[in-house]
């Protein structure tokens, strides 16, 4: 799958939004990517895992996570492509772990997957959290780049699309300065 075939297939989902928003990581931006509404769609979750298990395939990943709850749907047809179970990590008490009696091998080869990286802190929580659990990250994927390749990790990183979209902290954003107000439509307020 193309970089092209991915925007177009978050575009034809309503996935992709253009407008004024406050992002997970506190900044705020002209787009914001909901890809709940792009793989919701059985066969699009499939083709867009698939594609993104490609550039994994001979690392020897046998477990592919990723944080709640974004990551969960494309971290599992990831895992399914590559034949490897599927683990997510939560957030208690503000730190990332693995709950519900996941666990992990010493030396267990993990990818860690994420739908949409902005900053990169959900996903380095999560390759902390496989490190603390004695697990070897082997790779980072994620459906959509929107860091424009600044969000940096120790292994090998692939992405489906970069989306380039303007991102300000609040108290300089122009959006903010014209009377718009910035709405959140993702899971965490």
């Amino acid at each position: 799958m193309t970089e092209r075939e991915t925007l177009a297939l978050y575009e034809k989902t309503g996935a992709l939004m253009r407008g004024h928003f406050r992002l997970t990581s506190g900044l705020h931006s002209d787009v914001y990517l909901q890809s709940a509404l792009v793989l919701q769609f059985p066969e699009h979750a499939a083709a867009l895992g698939a594609a993104l298990a490609a550039p994994f395939r001979d690392a020897g990943a046998t477990t592919v996570l990723a944080p709640a709850i974004g990551g969960i749907l494309a971290a599992h047809e990831v895992a399914r492509a590559l034949g490897s179970r599927c683990l997510f990590t939560e957030r208690e008490n503000g730190v990332m772990t693995l709950r519900r009696g996941f666990a992990l091998a010493p030396g267990e080869r993990c990818l860690v997957v994420e739908d949409v990286i902005t900053t990169g802190g959900s996903t380095r929580e999560v390759v902390e959290c496989v490190e603390k659990a004695g697990g070897v990250v082997v790779g980072v994927g994620s459906l959509i780049d929107r860091s424009g390749g600044a969000a940096q990790f120790a292994v090998k990183r692939a992405a489906l699309a970069t989306v380039q979209a303007q991102t300000w902290k609040p108290e300089a954003c122009p959006l903010c300065k014209t009377g718009s107000e910035a709405v959140k439509p993702g899971s965490r307020a």
